[in-house]
């Protein structure tokens, strides 16, 4: 075992490359984040530039030694990412074009003639439902839409992998995030050819598969001067973020569960197999013999912070020079508006919704608008209009009899104290909330065990992972709100039919 050292995490998120660096207790050194940018080339279309990923990575470590962080003395990397987003390589590893992101809705016709044809075939092998965050029916749209720049593809990766590939030089996967392609036998833990043959693809086109901890190479001389690296540092073959989210969260036993507020939301129970359903993402867990499978919200944070870009400039102009956040600003309002917001509801299905309806074609909504309500009314609708789409989530793990506990309440969106008490008054259970719950800080700690310095995820959890609070829910506000999402749910049933007639005609208009 290594006795002293530090230990690295990079997070290649859906809007920023996040990092963390701990020391071998789990204490936090440094962080960092860069943003970059995502493309919308078109309506529904979700895109970012693989470059952009190292770019911000380089330049977070240039920050780093710049405010004097010491980053020698690593003992081993984790790099992360969001699963879905294939990178398309020539040759000589060159991208051929952007990546489509997990929220790229152009292979909703592939996604519906896959499903059509072959679904029960492919969630027999995936574990999962067709839809267009996979990537299956997104290569099908790439081959289908252009193929000057199919005939050119010689290896695909996912984004994590191409991040580290230019650390290090190789090319592989790990079987979570294997697994988010929907090219995958969930099983067997192999490629699938039955599922690579729908678009088709040669499976020599795809990496090795791997354990998420395998030491896969070390940082080479060229990544060291682009980065300030060590030359010859360990990388290991990391994962996806939310599974490091849900690590780093300390959910490593069966029952435990992530009720995670981010771009997307997500409730992940821990067990001990897979409960394959249409509404349920299924994944393995970085611990061997465990799964978390769980629901998905699409837009949660994601939510909040459109009303912010849209709505809020007063409260974006006043953080400038009041040292709050935008969010603080916004909660402080929301928090004054009584519960149920005097009859006003959000939808929040800006890019349609994963569970429990599995449908694409679903828009976000304000509903039960009167002259009463004010701009903080619509700021808690949004946050309510979450909590509810969470609730909403929590049918399928009934309809199942998964029963969950000691929940952890992680994300950006639970650094709200306001949030937090809304999402657990709505679901009318406790929650703890981590000190951390980054999947650069679960990156970091994965990479420990990659490299000994943690035996097992049991023992890098009780090192490193810290409570910061505990939210108690009011049963008073829950016996409201379950009036409330009586309501919340016949708006849905009401208008689904509505929304996909709209995106029918959208489409025609789009020809």
């Amino acid at each position: 075992m290594i006795s002293s050292g530090k230990l690295l995490g990079i997070d290649i998120g859906s809007g920023a490359c996040k990092m963390t660096l701990i020391d071998f207790g789990g204490k936090v050194i440094a962080t960092g984040t860069k943003e970059y940018p995502t493309y919308y080339p078109q309506s529904g279309w979700a895109e970012q530039d693989p470059e952009d990923w190292y770019g911000a990575l380089c330049d977070v470590l240039t920050d780093w030694s710049i405010r004097g962080s010491d980053i020698q003395g690593i003992a081993a990397i984790c790099i992360s990412a969001p699963t879905h987003t294939a990178v398309l390589l020539d040759k000589d590893f060159i991208p051929l074009r952007k990546a489509i992101l997990w929220t790229d809705k152009r292979s909703i016709e592939q996604s519906e003639k896959l499903a059509s044809q072959y679904g029960d075939m492919i969630f027999g092998l995936s574990y999962n439902r067709v839809d267009p965050v996979w990537t299956l029916p997104q290569l099908t749209w790439v081959k289908e839409n252009e193929p000057e720049v199919w005939e050119k593809v010689v290896r695909i990766m996912f984004a994590k992998d191409y991040v580290r590939w230019r650390l290090t030089g190789t090319y592989v996967t790990d079987w979570i995030d294997a697994m988010g392609s929907m090219l995958f036998d969930a099983a067997d833990l192999t490629w699938s050819e039955s599922l690579c043959s729908l678009v088709p693809l040669d499976m020599n086109k795809l990496p090795p598969v791997m354990s998420p901890t395998d030491v896969v190479g070390r940082v080479t001389r060229q990544a060291a001067y682009e980065t300030g690296l060590t030359e010859g540092t360990p990388v290991i073959v990391g994962t996806t973020d939310t599974a490091l989210e849900v690590f780093g969260a300390g959910a490593v036993r069966p029952g435990q569960t992530t009720v995670k507020l981010a771009t997307a939301g997500r409730i992940c129970v821990i067990s001990d197999r897979a409960y394959p359903h249409p509404h349920l993402l299924n994944y393995r867990h970085v611990v061997r013999g465990c799964w978390y499978p769980g629901t998905g919200t699409k837009s949660c944070a994601s939510s909040y912070r459109w009303f912010r870009d849209v709505f809020c400039q007063q409260e974006q102009n006043v953080a400038e020079y009041s040292g709050l956040s935008e969010y603080q600003l916004i909660d402080a309002g929301a928090a004054k508006v009584p519960i149920g917001c005097e009859g006003l509801f959000f939808h929040p299905y800006l890019l349609g919704e994963l569970s429990p309806y599995g449908d694409p074609h679903l828009k976000a909504s304000f509903t039960g608008v009167t002259m009463r309500h004010s701009r903080e009314h619509f700021a808690r609708a949004v946050l309510e209009g979450v909590a509810f789409s969470l609730l909403d989530c929590v049918s399928v793990f009934e309809e199942l009899s998964v029963s969950f506990g000691d929940i952890r309440i992680i994300g950006g969106g639970a650094k709200s104290l306001l949030w937090s008490q809304i999402v657990c008054d709505v679901l009318g259970m406790p929650a703890s909330k981590p000190e951390i719950d980054d999947s650069s800080f679960g990156g970091a700690m994965l990479a420990g065990i990659g490299v000994g310095v943690f035996d097992d995820a049991t023992q890098a959890v009780s090192t490193c992972v810290r409570l910061a609070r505990h939210i108690t829910p009011s049963m008073e506000n829950h016996e409201k709100y379950k009036r409330y999402f009586k309501i919340y749910k016949e708006v849905h049933d009401n208008l689904a039919s509505t929304y996909r007639e709209l995106s029918r005609i959208l489409s025609e208009e789009d020809k």
